[in-house]
């Protein structure tokens, strides 16, 4: 698998799989960084750096394909964020996550990441249509930080 950056072209349909708003995606698109896993020449995971504070990066997005998926590819994925970040120089990478996103709260904490805080209603006040997931709604953003000189 190698990941690089991406500077056009992006895959709205993997980065639809994270986030169920074409036009938040737009949004940080335009801000942040995006970058992509390719297996064969073929587009497999995505995930999408935004700088947010000095010395502070949120990892927005982060999808992997159907397909890909429970192979350790988001794990793979995270890291190399991780990785980039402090390569850049910042000193904190955040990540915010539903309430109802069970697996990626596990791997999130995998990876090194904390749980900082609940920002109560997020999806309620910034999404049009309410989010189900693994039969919760999805109500709250939980945010977890991880420091960059562990």
């Amino acid at each position: 698998m190698k990941v690089r950056k991406l500077n056009e072209g992006f895959p709205i349909d993997l980065l639809l799989l994270a986030d169920p708003s074409q036009k938040m995606i737009e949004e940080y698109l335009n801000r942040g960084e995006c970058y992509v896993a390719e297996k064969k020449k073929e587009i497999i995971g995505v995930y999408v750096l935004l700088s947010t504070r000095p010395a502070t990066v949120e990892l927005v997005n982060i999808a992997v394909s159907k397909c890909e998926q429970g192979k350790g590819i988001g794990k793979q994925l995270i890291m190399d964020a991780v990785q980039r970040s402090k390569e850049k120089g910042y000193k904190t990478i955040e990540v915010g996550t539903g309430n109802s996103s069970i697996g990626q709260l596990a791997l999130y904490q995998k990876c090194g990441f904390r749980l900082t805080s609940i920002d109560q209603d997020y999806f309620i006040r910034n999404y049009e249509n309410q989010i189900f997931e693994n039969g919760i709604w999805c109500r709250d953003m939980i945010r977890l930080t991880r420091e960059l000189d562990e």
